[in-house]
């Protein structure tokens, strides 16, 4: 059995983040809290482990999954041609359930599945999910669920689902979210919504301004 580490306690929280950080940098599997559902996560460099989030979810590369990122400094390293609105939608944001499709860099050694030369950025609002970004940089991570399954909102459903696939399971409680991100696909001169999520198309417009958000 996978350990779960409670990390509601401060001591669970530094516990939890070192087991987790060696599960990370050793290849393996972790599932991690964020602000919307529980995620399973790997680390982005490494083209086996997020191949093994992939197989864990029953899911093939036609759906790579997003990154997340410490923090918004993180952006210019992993993406190119940011757009200004992209920008202040990270100032408004994040950390926060939006999502933002840009373009990679180039000189990135990473595979994260079929892109089409984009990666979907995220910083979550969550202290242990940004804890441990903290420590280990930049995370492939997922819905912690099983592919046309309903997302993990407690550490029991995510085990449930994941199982051994999955090194270490920190455990910060029952998710106070239940929606997912808002994703924008920011590629072009204005922003797409690719999935509605937590952030009503409301919200973001108001930071757009004249910049028309479209579907």
């Amino acid at each position: 059995m996978s350990p779960v580490i409670d990390c509601t306690t401060e001591d669970g929280l530094a516990q939890g983040i070192v087991a987790a950080a060696e599960a990370v940098r050793r290849g393996e599997l972790v599932v991690l809290p964020t602000d919307t559902v529980y995620g399973v996560g790997a680390d982005a460099f490494s083209a086996e482990a997020v191949a093994a989030i992939l197989a864990a979810k029953g899911r093939g590369r036609e759906m790579p999954p997003p990154v997340l990122v410490p923090n918004p400094r993180t952006v210019d390293g992993l993406a190119t041609h940011v757009p200004d609105y992209a920008r202040e939608l990270i100032a408004a944001f994040w950390p926060g359930p939006l999502t933002l499709v840009l373009y990679a860099q180039a000189s990135l050694m990473w595979d994260l599945g079929d892109t089409n030369g984009t990666v979907a950025l995220r910083m979550p609002q969550d202290d242990t999910a940004l804890k441990l970004l903290d420590e280990v940089g930049p995370m492939a991570v997922t819905s912690a669920n099983v592919s046309g399954q309903p997302p993990a909102r407690t550490i029991v459903d995510a085990a449930a689902q994941l199982g051994s696939a999955v090194s270490v399971y920190l455990d910060a409680g029952p998710s106070v979210g239940g929606l997912a991100s808002t994703i924008l696909d920011c590629t072009d001169e204005a922003p797409v919504i690719l999935r509605a999520g937590v952030l009503s198309v409301s919200q973001i417009q108001q930071v757009l301004g004249d910049i028309e958000l479209r579907n």
